[in-house]
């Protein structure tokens, strides 16, 4: 029998039907957070049902509005939301909420889940891969003829009280204001509380003022549950023209249960007698997992329909695009489609003299790209006169210039891999970000949420190894590329001279799901006479063969070019070395076993590892690994080298020692 209260108006029959089936989502798996879900539940309604425009029928429209929950474990809500909106998320789905193989993951995840933009959980990194989307959105719009005609939508996050805890969220709190990202509008549940307890344990700070000098828009609903509000709110919101906006909520956690407003709610399911109070309390007395036909049809009624028309609007507007600009609509469909083929930089033909740090040979790329490929963008955190990611005569993005294909990311290392994300999930740009190594640390999640995703974001990191000596140990990478190589789904390339970093290039930019690192040096190199684009294709080749060979010397980066000396000293005392580079370890083991043997030809005995960082992982590959396992020194970078043994001379003398 239907209560008063749902009889009252369909929205709040809606709301509680969302409600209900987190209850039943987290107290079926015995599992998940509720706490969350059932107090912002009115704002992601009001949200779908009034505001967002998307085709459940085709959910990787391009043209669609953008939704990334930040506060990934409320992913309950997310999944009964696509649920009731048509996204192919059945009531099946939601009973296998968090089992093994199921679209219902603990956290969402993009490209499992129909209607999930971006995945989530990491608290904070939804907020920068929003404000990623929306800088996207802005800078395709501004390179196309009519542009707007057919890019123009709004990215919308919700974010908790975690999320703007993480630092994270302050580096791209402070992007988006500076950049003026007017169709970026952050949803804030305020529900003062996190897992341990209340914010005020952590937390007292003024965040409309911490909004407002970051120069956003600040709106506020003093009721989580006044969905008219909510919607004014996000109508204010959509006028804005200069500046991102966020809308603080308050909310009670928890809303409906017994232990509501007390951080008990946050992380564990309800259980079946609390999860009956509160559904007691919304008025909704229907069996689990139990939705009625009303709601479900005002959802295809209002939603499914309004996102139906939008795409059918479009498709229009694209037509027409295409007709009246076909060469610039053609790039706009390659780009989305990430087709780069037609576009890549050709192989240029060296002078046998090259002398030149690979972050040098990177830049020639980086300044080429515009020209030939026009749908790419980059920068770096504030190293782009170190790391050549300069583009001549660029004016750089901004809201300004939109169609600047430079973005100044300022220190921002963590906000600027987390944006890159944001830029590739939302699709129709190639992009490249670039840092130190050694300030990777600061970023690394950002990194491994690229592999996570599987998406091709391209990352610069010069200033390699200990060889970049004034800085010293503060600024010299020791165990970043060994953390690197053990992260899944991820390519790492230390090429070792100009031709390896344009076919390292060549391979990031072919990349289709997959994310790539350029590693490079800072000092310069010698052009390898034998150096192959092929060979870097396979991941690891022999750069110089000795027939006669006794022992392999194997190396990455700036390495082997040092090992074809050692080969000549070995070669003078009576010993024949053979020359291996290995620009990616990854792309090698993936190689069949009769190339693998073609190249490390020698028994595992018999061949010597050199890279200037950590040897953990090299044990695979030689027997005898030669690395650096301490922190450097501050001087030049040849007195380092030389103060730590890393010289033609001393490694040949234990290569010798070693022998004997």
């Amino acid at each position: 029998m239907e209560s008063k209260k749902e009889n009252e108006t369909i929205d709040g029959l809606a709301v509680s039907a969302l409600r209900a089936l987190v209850i039943d989502e987290t107290n079926h798996a015995k599992s998940g957070h509720p706490g969350m879900a059932l107090d912002i539940a009115p704002a992601l309604y009001v949200l779908f049902s009034k505001h967002l425009v998307a085709d459940p029928a085709h959910p990787t429209w391009i043209n669609r509005d953008r939704f990334v929950l930040s506060s990934g474990h409320n992913s309950a809500l997310l999944y009964a939301m696509l649920h009731l909106t048509g996204y192919g998320v059945s009531l099946d789905d939601l009973k296998a909420f968090r089992s093994i193989n199921s679209i219902t993951p603990g956290h969402p995840e993009v490209g499992l889940t129909p209607g999930v933009d971006a995945t989530a959980g990491p608290l904070g990194q939804g907020i920068a891969q929003a404000v990623g989307m929306a800088v996207a959105e802005e800078a395709i719009a501004a390179r196309y003829p009519e542009g707007k005609n057919v890019m123009s939508h709004y990215t919308y996050c919700l974010c908790g009280d975690g999320c703007l805890e993480e630092g994270l969220s302050q580096e791209a709190i402070s992007f988006a204001g500076h950049q003026k990202l007017n169709k970026l509008i952050l949803m804030y549940d305020q529900n003062t509380s996190t897992l341990d307890g209340p914010t005020s344990n952590t937390m007292t700070e003024d965040v409309k003022g911490r909004f407002v000098s970051a120069e956003w828009a600040v709106l506020e609903v003093k009721d989580g549950n006044d969905l008219a509000a909510i919607d004014r709110a996000l109508n204010e919101a959509k006028k804005e023209m200069n500046r991102p906006t966020m809308i603080l909520i308050h909310t009670i956690i928890g809303f409906g249960s017994l232990n509501q407003g007390s951080h008990k709610t946050h992380g564990e399911p309800l259980g079946l007698e609390d999860g009956e109070h509160c559904k007691e309390v919304y008025g909704y007395h229907y069996p689990e997992f139990t939705v009625p036909d009303s709601v479900y049809a005002h959802f295809k009624a209002g939603f499914a329909a309004k996102g139906a028309k939008a795409y059918e609007e479009w498709n229009l507007r694209y037509e027409a695009f295409k007709k009246s600009h076909p060469k610039e609509a053609k790039v706009f469909a390659d780009a989305f489609a990430r087709n780069v083929t037609p576009y890549l930089p050709k192989m240029p033909t060296f002078d046998p003299s090259t002398l030149e740090a690979t972050r040098v040979s990177s830049g020639h790329i980086v300044s080429a790209l515009p020209s030939v490929m026009p749908f790419t963008l980059g920068g770096s955190a504030d190293v782009a006169g170190s790391l050549k990611t300069a583009i001549a005569g660029d004016p750089g993005f901004s809201k300004e210039h939109p169609e600047g294909k430079n973005v100044f990311f300022g220190i921002r290392e963590f906000a600027m891999a987390s944006i890159q994300n944001g830029i590739l999930l939302h699709g129709g740009l190639l992009t490249y970000v670039g840092s130190f190594l050694i300030f990777t640390d600061y970023m690394k999640a950002a990194v491994r949420m690229s592999a996570l995703e599987k998406i091709p974001a391209i990352y610069l990191f010069s200033h390699d190894s200990i060889a970049i000596g004034e800085d010293g140990p503060t600024h010299e990478p020791i165990e970043q590329i060994t953390g690197f190589r053990a992260m899944p789904n991820l390519h790492l390339y230390r090429p070792c001279d100009a031709r390896e970093t344009y076919a390292a290039w060549r391979m990031a930019l072919l990349s289709k799901s997959t994310p790539t690192i350029l590693i490079l040096t800072r000092q310069n190199l010698p052009l390898l006479a034998h150096s192959s684009e092929q060979g870097v294709e396979k991941g690891a080749y022999v750069i110089e063969e000795n027939p006669a060979k006794q022992i392999q010397l194997l190396a990455t980066g700036s390495e082997v070019s040092l090992c074809l000396q050692i080969a000549k000293i070995l070669k003078g005392k009576g010993v024949e070395a053979e020359v291996v580079s290995m620009p990616c370890l990854d792309v090698f083991d993936k190689q069949d076993q009769t190339y693998q043997n073609s190249v490390l030809s020698l028994p595992k005995e018999k061949r010597y590892s050199f890279e200037m960082g950590s040897g953990l992982g090299w044990y695979k590959y030689a027997d005898h690994v030669y690395s650096v396992e301490e922190f450097g020194r501050s001087a030049p970078g040849a007195d380092v080298l030389k103060a730590m043994g890393w010289t033609a001379e001393d490694m040949a003398k234990k290569v010798l020692e070693s022998l004997h």
